[in-house]
């Protein structure tokens, strides 16, 4: 038997994994394509607290597929669609154009941060 180690949370249709590896948003979004998948992007606060338990499991920030979009302060899901949930940290977001990429706190709570930076990959299936 396989054991994952709470690496793995399945929240109604999606499940979400990771491999552990801490990349740029770019590689992030490329391996989760590459595995079958996407870039874990939470729709409600369930699919948010499976995420975090990922997040907390390793005790790292993740980032999210969520992106600014064209109008600073704007972001929506990387396929475009609006945001129809949110979960920013207090004052955020606060990168008025500069921090274009979402990353996920280990309290669960979002900021908007730069997309060179390293953080936890996870994917959704």
């Amino acid at each position: 038997v396989l054991a994952l180690n709470g690496k793995i949370r399945e929240v109604g249709e999606k499940i979400f994994a990771s491999n552990g590896k801490k990349v740029d948003f770019g590689s992030a979004v490329k391996s989760c394509e590459e595995a079958g998948g996407t870039i874990a992007s939470p729709m409600n606060e369930e699919e948010n607290k499976a995420i975090l338990s990922i997040v907390q499991q390793y005790n790292q920030y993740a980032y999210l597929g969520i992106k600014e979009g064209q109008t600073s302060g704007q972001f929506k899901y990387i396929n475009g669609m609006p945001l129809n949930y949110t979960k920013w940290h207090r004052y955020e977001p606060n990168g008025k154009g500069t921090e274009k990429c979402v990353e996920m706190y280990t309290d669960g709570s979002w900021n908007d941060k730069k997309c060179n930076l390293y953080r936890l990959t996870i994917c959704e299936f």
